[in-house]
């Protein structure tokens, strides 16, 4: 048993959608994510996509949108009990959670290019 009161089903997705919203308002980034994420699957919907290519897609906008999201998170943490001060290490886990974003980043630009280029360029 723990000294924490359990939160019940509802109030740990109300607690997500919270959290959600929260990045959403703070952080640029995500928006920016989120807005793409939106016109790709648009366009994917306007290309006659399959089944499993929506899936691979929706797979490669969710790897961002998490790894932004723990990005985020990272440097929230970090900030709070670093009380924004500089610290090397600190600025080390930053720049390796940023890392991480772009590397999704990337992995998902080149999935995005295969999947719409069978499409737009078929041989």
């Amino acid at each position: 048993m723990t000294k924490f009161k359990s939160q019940g089903f509802n109030n740990t997705f109300k607690n997500a959608r919270k959290g959600f919203r929260l990045v959403l308002k703070s952080e640029m980034n995500i928006r920016i994510h989120v807005t793409i994420a939106f016109f790709v699957i648009f366009f994917a919907y306007l290309l006659h996509f399959s089944a499993i290519e929506y899936c691979i897609l929706l797979f490669a906008i969710g790897f961002v949108i998490v790894s932004e999201m723990l990005n985020s998170a990272i440097e929230f943490a970090l900030d709070s009990i670093y009380h924004n001060r500089y610290s090397k290490m600190v600025g080390m886990a930053k720049d390796i959670s940023a890392g991480a974003v772009m590397f999704a980043s990337f992995i998902s630009l080149i999935t995005g290019l295969i999947l719409f280029g069978k499409h737009l360029f078929p041989l």
